[in-house]
């Protein structure tokens, strides 16, 4: 390549990363890349990046079996472009070895030029380069499609998942399988991450420290900020250096706090650091900070959420401060710093469109449209003209002039699709295909119309039943789950039961214009055993009616509704003998199997590790079957 025209036949993508080649004096005449030459060096670094080796497991034991066939072997890469795990075709792998494409291999730009791996980390665009769109003579006998794997805490790029093979197996479809898998090791990422942030969280609340008024941040074994209470930043000097997913600190385990000065921003003062335990296991740290003012900490049992622009609404406040809350109001939060699809699950009425909006209000743009739609309340002939929009004379009925579709209309802010479990399996590939090309097509229409919209699905279902059932298709969920929100139901939120009894009756107090109401103690005692199938909707509701109909000040057993006293009278799936449960009359395989969960976790005190051997599962299993039950560890 001479000069800098940009040849008509070469791609975009491809001549930057040329000339990035060029720039870089990256010998075109050579025969492949290099290899780290250190044996040790090598399995250090795939230990360091275990973790990510972890994740990738079953997306690629999914794929292997289909490899030989196709010729193709599947490569992880770590985030320097060094090749940490391959598989696939043995005589590919062997070929590969060649040009070192093999564990080890150094495939970043600057040692190969344009590659699969390398100009995917530099662009941070999933890609493929084809036969001679290599820059390096030597590999120019291979096709290969790569995607990056991102960090889904700070949406930083670690990894890159390539399918690499003999020219003949191009295809550009290898793009959306690759992309397929970066998504599905993003979400065991994820869901990793989550348990590990949910089991800090549970041994700092735990722990004696929790009661005190502090500001704190939880840092996690590399020393990561995963959670903070008390810092704002009227109060403290650099904000920017204490946001959650910042890395403040070195592996913490053998920090002292004679070590802080040293170690923290010299803007960040420190009253100590204390270990956290639980499990007995190390789970990371509780950093105590020294304030720079006065003033009382937050109230952090609330988030405000303030009206959309151009609507009339009040503001919409979030109550909970149980730990099943506060992680999912953090992850809200910080997903919407990043440029990801967020998926929320919960049980019905638990709140989960308060998340959307929460996410929504976070948004950098403050005039951001918000536009929601619910896949279950919409017939399936007329939800793809709902998403999309069509033209004139598209359909029977259509209107004159045709309408933009939801999509159009959330242009630059957020689209929430309520019910997605309800999304028709045929409609589903186009929104898949809009997702990932940011645009759309009105129906009949061929014109392309470009999109900047982030997506919120929310579900009560468990899509990955919908998945094995052929209802939900498996590229989608991994498209959508990029960061997924659990919002507990009301029966696992403990006390927060008796702040949402406070909030609601200080609101229906003003609506109705009566005075404030007392409840008794045997009455709350009774909303704290009860458990709330409709969550936070029904004790709404609950709480509207009593403002409706008690005739006293004070509430008493006598003002509940009589088939919630029902409910208190009989006897909860836990109160169940094991005799009853083999009998059959809890129901189903599903209703032992939740059955038996909960007992072993109430025999072990919650020493989830001995469950699990006790049931013969492995904890990745328990935690999958105790969001499945809603079954929490306490």
């Amino acid at each position: 390549m001479s000069g800098s025209a940009h040849p008509d036949h070469v791609r975009e993508d491809i001549f930057a990363s040329w000339k990035r080649s060029l720039q870089l004096g990256v010998d075109a005449g050579n025969l492949g890349t290099r290899k780290i030459p250190d044996d040790n060096e090598i399995a250090l670094r795939r230990e360091r990046n275990l973790h990510l080796r972890k994740a990738a497991l079953a997306a690629f034991r999914r794929l292997e079996p289909h490899l030989s066939e196709a010729k193709s072997i599947l490569i992880l890469a770590d985030d320097q472009g060094v090749i940490i795990d391959a598989i696939g075709d043995e005589s590919v792998l062997d070929d590969g070895q060649g040009i070192h494409l093999e564990v080890g291999g150094q495939w970043n730009e600057k040692f190969v030029g344009t590659n699969g791996i390398g100009t995917v980390l530099t662009t941070g665009k999933p890609m493929y380069v084809h036969a001679s769109e290599h820059f390096v003579e030597g590999i120019q006998s291979w096709t290969c499609a790569g995607a990056p794997i991102r960090n889904p805490f700070d949406n930083s790029i670690i990894g890159v998942v390539d399918l690499s093979g003999p020219p003949d197996i191009f295809r550009r479809h290898n793009v959306a399988l690759v992309l397929a898998a970066a998504r599905e090791i993003e979400i065991a990422l994820a869901e990793r991450q989550r348990q590990d942030r949910t089991q800090l969280l549970e041994a700092f609340l735990q722990s004696k420290y929790s009661r005190t008024d502090s500001s704190v941040l939880l840092l996690d074994s590399s020393g990561r900020i995963v959670f903070r209470r008390g810092v704002d930043e009227a109060r403290f000097p650099a904000p920017e250096k204490l946001i959650v997913g910042h890395k403040l600190l070195p592996d913490i385990e053998g920090i002292s706090d004679k070590d802080l000065p040293r170690l923290l921003p010299p803007e960040v003062q420190a009253q100590g650091l204390e270990r956290l335990i639980l499990g007995n296991a190390y789970r990371g740290a509780a950093l105590f900070l020294k304030s720079d003012g006065a003033g009382l900490r937050s109230d952090f049992s609330a988030r405000s959420i303030r009206p959309r622009r151009n609507v009339s609404e009040a503001t919409i406040h979030i109550i909970g401060s149980s730990p099943g809350m506060l992680e999912a109001i953090e992850l809200a939060e910080r997903a919407a710093t990043a440029n990801v699809s967020v998926l929320i699950q919960g049980e019905t009425g638990v709140g989960k469109e308060l998340f959307a909006r929460l996410i929504h209000s976070r948004l950098d743009r403050a005039e951001a449209p918000y536009v929601p739609l619910n896949c279950a309340a919409i017939s399936s002939d007329l939800i793809g003209a709902e998403l999309f929009g069509y033209v004139d004379g598209a359909f029977t009925g259509a209107v004159r002039g045709g309408r933009p579709g939801k999509f159009e209309l959330a242009d630059g802010g957020l689209l929430c699709l309520d019910e997605i479990g309800d999304m028709p399996i045929e409609l589903q590939p186009y929104l898949l295909r809009a997702l990932e090309q940011r645009a759309v097509y009105r129906m009949g229409d061929n014109k392309r119309r470009a999109v900047d919209v982030r997506l919120v699905a929310m579900t009560n279902r468990d899509l990955r039943m919908e998945i094995d059932k052929g209802r939900f298709r498996r590229d989608l969920f991994y498209r959508i789950g990029v960061v997924t929100i659990e919002v507990p139901p009301l029966r696992q939120r403990g006390n927060d039961i008796l702040a949402l009894i406070e909030h609601f009756s200080a609101h229906y107090a003003q609506e109705t214009g009566r005075p404030k109401m007392k409840f008794a103690e045997d009455t709350l005692d009774l909303f704290l055993k009860y458990r709330w199938p409709g969550n936070v909707r029904e004790l709404r509701n609950l709480m509207q009616r009593i403002y409706l109909v008690a005739s006293g000040p004070v509430v008493t057993a006598r003002d509940l509704p009589p088939e919630l006293r029902r409910d208190l009278d009989e006897p909860t799936p836990e109160a169940d003998s094991l005799e009853i449960i083999l009998s059959g009359h809890s129901g189903d395989l599903e209703s032992i199997e939740e059955s038996a969960i909960r007992r072993t976790i109430l025999a072990e005190k919650g020493n989830l590790t001995r469950v699990a051997a006790i049931l013969g599962i492995s904890r990745p299993t328990l935690y999958r079957k105790m969001r499945q039950y809603q079954i929490n560890r306490s």
